[in-house]
């Protein structure tokens, strides 16, 4: 019965492992398209190198930015000339393009209302001929990624509810054949926290036990859908230690409740209610 349990309960926690870990993967998606969210600061022909190297410093230094990149006006013309295939400089008789700086937005930052503050910031400054990013774009992220972390958080809280359930139903069954055993223990005298003790230190050991059982589940499919289907996989470091620490608390918080429970029902009852539970 104990065996039948734990793979019962490690099934369970396996789901709430695979929630759990496509919430965190959204997240870090979501991170990391947010933060790939240029900021393209133009720079008037007529500003000097020392202002030029004051609004870096600047930016550097400024709590939103993940990254500064100085684009000069050869620079920015070589890049169109790869782009386009043609060089505006031979028809126009000069370089059109302005010198730049390419901003990469921390996370947090890369939102419509941040953007806006910092291009208001930013446009103090002189020389800075304007500040420009795709606008539609990062409305575009923010929603997605507000929608995908909205239905995978509804569907963890729901299936957290379903394993609680299915998890307590499996401990007062395996706790129901002991019931005369936990009455004895009372009618000799036995306080309800010693009478509990033991399950509940079971419960835990197995719920642990269906947590590393969970944790292998979850590692196999990686493995399999990774060198079996081809797909790239790359879990960091720490979302698979945050994956694991939530299945092994959850197997241990859920397990040592329901036994708590399961074991304080039979012990509040007398004897001859025990016979027609």
């Amino acid at each position: 019965m104990h065996l039948t349990s734990t793979i019962s309960i490690s099934l369970v926690l396996f789901l709430i492992g695979l929630t759990c870990l496509l919430l965190l993967t959204a997240h870090d998606i979501g991170v990391n398209v947010k933060e790939n969210i240029k900021l393209s600061i133009l720079l008037d022909d007529s500003i000097e190198p020392d202002y030029t190297k004051r609004i870096e410093r600047y930016l550097q230094a400024a709590p939103y930015t993940k990254s500064v990149e100085y684009i000069s006006k050869d620079e920015a013309l070589k890049e169109l000339v790869a782009t386009l295939g043609e060089d505006p400089q031979e028809f126009l008789g000069y370089n059109p393009l302005l010198a730049s700086f390419e901003v990469r937005l921390k996370a947090p930052y890369a939102s419509s209302d941040s953007i806006n503050l910092i291009e208001t910031k930013l446009k103090t400054f002189d020389y800075i001929n304007q500040v420009a990013y795709q606008r539609d774009m990062a409305n575009l992220v923010n929603d997605n990624v507000r929608r995908i972390s909205a239905v995978l958080l509804g569907v963890a809280v729901v299936l957290l509810f379903i394993s609680i359930a299915l998890i307590n139903n499996t401990i007062r069954l395996a706790t129901y054949s002991n019931r005369f055993i936990i009455n004895t223990m009372k009618l000799v005298g036995a306080t309800p926290w010693f009478i509990r003790k033991p399950y509940i230190r079971r419960s835990i050991r197995n719920g642990v036990i269906a947590a590393l059982l969970a944790i292998g589940y979850l590692a196999a499919m990686l493995y399999y859908a990774q060198h079996r289907w081809g797909f790239d996989l790359s879990i960091p470091p720490h979302t698979w230690g945050a994956v694991c620490a939530v299945i092994v608390l959850t197997g241990m918080a859920i397990t040592g409740a329901s036994a708590y429970l399961s074991v304080g029902r039979y012990v509040k009852m007398s004897t001859n209610d025990l016979y027609f539970v």
